[in-house]
C-alpha cells in the first residue's frame, strides 16, 4: 500500500539514483528494438534468423543469470554484483558496437543480458527503504522502466540517423558507465543485505511457485507478451518504412505521437480494471488488441490501418506491462511474492529470446504472414488461459459468500 508520508532525504536520493540507474540500463536495451531489423539487414549475416537472434539474445542470458545473481548478491552484497553487472553490460555494448557482422551483435547482446542486475537493484531498493516506503519506491523504479521503453523508441532512430547501430551501442556503453558512477556517488554505503519476502527469489519456494496454476498462467502470459513483442519488431520497422513511406531516420516521428496517444488509450482500461473491477474483461480485451494489431501490421498494407494497428499495439503493451505484475502480487501465496516475481521476470526474458529466435526463423522460411501465425498461437493460448485465471477468484468469492 502507498503511504502518504514522505521518504527521508536519504531514501529519496537512493531511490532516485537507483531508478536512474535502472532506466539507463533499460534504455540501452530498448533503443535497438526499433533499429536492429532495419540496420542489421545491411550487414554480413543479416538474415531474418540472425537478426531475430540478435534481438532476443539478451533474454537468453538474462533469464539464465538473473535469479542466480540475485542469490549471489545476498551473499556478497548488492553493490559488487551491480557494479560487476554494469561492467559486463558495458563490455557487451562495446562488443556489439564494434561488430561488423550480425553474429558479433548476437555475442554483444548475450553479454549485455549477462549483466543481469535487475533483481539485485530491486533488492537494494528494498534494503534502503523502510517497510512503509517500499511500495512507493518500487513504483518509482517501475515507472522508470515504462518511461525508458517509450524514450528508447524515440531516441533510437534519432541517434541511429547520425551514427548508425555503432553509435547506439556506444551510447549504451556510456550509459552503463554513467550507471557505475551513480552507484559510487548516489547510493549509500554500508547498507545491510536483508531478506525480503516481496523481493528476490527464494530457492526453496521456486517449486511451489511453479506448481501454482494461477501463477503459471501469469508466467505464460508475460512469456507470450514478450514473445509477440520481440517477434513483431522484426517487421514493424519495415512496415513503417514501406507502407508509410517514412525513412528510417524519421521513424521517431511515427513512434512519438502513437506512444503519446497510446497512454491516453490505456487510461480507460486501467480505470475499468482498477476502479470498476473489470479485470477479466480488460485483460482479455488487451490481449485481443495485441493480436489484432499484429494482424494489421503484417497482413494489410494500408497506411491508415497501420497507424491504427500501431496505436492498438502500444495501448495493449503498455496496459499489459502495467497490469500483469499487479496480478502476480494479488495471486501469490503469503511470503512468496519475491519468488513469484523472479520466476515471472525469467519467463519474460525467455519469451523475448524465443520470440526473436523463432520469429526470425519463421520469417526467413515463410514470410510475414507466417510470422503472424506464429504470434497468433501464443496469443490465442493466452486468451484461453487468462479466461480461467481471472474467473477462478470470482468463483471462490461467490462460494465463500454463499
Amino acid at each position: 500500500m502507498l503511504t502518504k508520508n514522505p521518504m527521508t532525504p536519504v531514501e529519496r536520493r537512493a531511490v532516485g539514483a537507483l531508478a536512474l540507474l535502472y532506466s539507463f540500463r533499460m534504455l540501452g536495451l530498448f533503443m535497438v528494438l526499433p533499429l536492429l531489423a532495419l540496420y542489421a539487414a545491411d550487414m554480413p549475416g543479416g538474415t531474418p534468423l540472425m537478426i531475430g537472434l540478435a534481438l532476443g539474445a539478451y533474454g537468453f542470458s538474462q533469464a539464465l543469470l538473473q535469479i542466480p545473481l540475485g542469490w549471489l548478491s545476498d551473499r556478497v552484497g548488492r553493490i559488487p554484483v551491480i557494479l560487476g553487472g554494469l561492467v559486463i553490460f558495458a563490455l557487451g555494448s562495446v562488443v556489439a558496437a564494434m561488430a561488423d557482422t550480425v553474429q558479433g551483435i548476437v555475442l554483444g547482446r548475450l553479454l549485455q543480458g549477462a549483466g543481469a542486475i535487475a533483481g539485485s537493484v530491486m533488492a537494494l531498493v528494498a534494503d534502503i527503504t523502510t517497510d512503509e516506503q517500499r511500495t512507493k519506491a518500487m513504483a518509482v523504479v517501475g515507472a522508470s522502466i515504462g518511461l525508458s521503453f517509450a524514450l528508447a523508441l524515440v531516441l533510437g532512430p534519432i541517434i541511429a540517423s547520425f551514427s548508425g547501430l555503432h553509435g547506439v551501442f556506444m551510447l549504451t556503453a556510456v550509459l552503463a558507465t554513467a550507471g557505475i558512477a551513480i552507484v559510487f556517488f548516489g547510493v549509500p554505503r554500508g547498507v545491510q543485505s536483508r531478506h525480503h519476502d516481496e523481493v528476490g527469489a527464494q530457492p526453496g519456494m521456486i517449486g511451489k511457485v511453479l506448481a501454482d496454476p494461477a501463477l503459471r498462467r501469469l508466467d505464460f502470459g508475460v512469456f507470450s507478451l514478450h514473445f509477440i513483442l520481440t517477434a513483431s519488431f522484426l517487421v514493424i520497422p519495415f512496415a513503417i518504412e514501406d507502407i508509410l513511406g517514412v525513412a528510417r531516420e524519421a521513424h521517431w516521428k511515427v513512434y512519438l505521437p502513437v506512444l503519446v496517444a497510446s497512454i491516453l488509450g490505456m487510461l480507460p482500461l486501467l480505470r475499468a480494471s482498477e476502479r470498476h473491477g473489470h479485470v477479466r474483461g480488460m485483460l482479455l480485451l488487451s490481449i485481443a488488441m495485441l493480436v489484432l494489431s499484429v494482424a494489421g501490421v503484417t497482413l494489410l498494407a494500408i497506411p491508415a490501418v497501420l497507424y491504427l494497428a500501431l496505436w492498438l499495439y502500444f495501448v495493449a503493451v503498455n496496459y499489459l506491462e502495467a497490469s500483469l505484475p499487479s496480478l502476480v502480487s494479488k495471486a501469490v501465496f503469503p511470503g512468496g511474492k519475491g519468488t513469484a516475481l523472479g520466476v515471472y521476470s525469467t519467463s519474460q526474458f525467455i519469451g523475448a529470446f524465443f520470440g526473436g529466435a523463432s520469429g526470425g526463423w519463421v520469417l526467413q522460411q515463410g514470410g510475414v504472414h507466417a510470422l503472424f501465425v506464429l504470434c497468433l498461437v501464443p496469443g490465442l493460448l493466452w486468451i484461453a488461459s487468462s479466461w480461467r485465471l481471472v474467473a477462478a477468484p470470482r468463483a471462490q468469492e461467490v462460494a465463500a459468500g454463499g
